[in-house]
């Protein structure tokens, strides 16, 4: 049990570096709202989000954001360790959860650099650390649905 939790918080740290590395890299190379065209629907931007998802609520202040985080990552943290079954995607949602405080904390917003778009269609920016706690609870509903019993 103790391996398997030292495996899932070795994922949830690899999340959280590259998050940070790859928001590190974008702030250092990127003017601020600069976008630069990858493919014919990828860009590398920099945008900053004050707000949660999809730059909502913004009104409610980084303050709000910071303790919201506090308290899910201290709730996955203990769901991770008593849920194993569902560990990998705790450890997922915790490093991306770490990766936009770090930000908050930081910066004041969380840093975003992904951009994908079909023609004049846009996905709202985001980072490593968005996509980690998107996979991660993806993973978690498919898991909470009933499996047939083995025949």
């Amino acid at each position: 049990m103790k391996n398997r939790a030292g495996v899932l918080l070795s994922i949830s740290l690899a999340v959280f570096v590259s998050d940070q590395l790859t928001k590190f890299l974008t702030i250092q190379n990127l003017a601020y709202q600069q976008i630069v065209k990858i493919t014919s629907f990828f860009n590398i931007v920099y945008y900053r989000n004050t707000g949660s998802a999809f730059g909502m609520f913004k009104d409610l202040g980084n303050l709000f954001f910071m303790a919201m985080s506090v308290a899910a990552i201290i709730v996955v943290v203990v769901l991770m360790l008593r849920d194993m079954e569902n560990g990998l995607g705790f450890a997922l949602i915790l490093g991306g959860a770490a990766g936009n405080l770090c930000d908050r904390i930081v910066h004041g917003y969380v840093i975003d650099f992904a951009e994908v778009h079909a023609g004049r269609f846009y996905w709202p920016a985001f980072n490593i650390a968005d996509s980690a706690l998107s996979l991660g609870v993806i993973m978690l509903l498919i898991n909470s649905f009933p499996r047939k019993a083995d025949a």
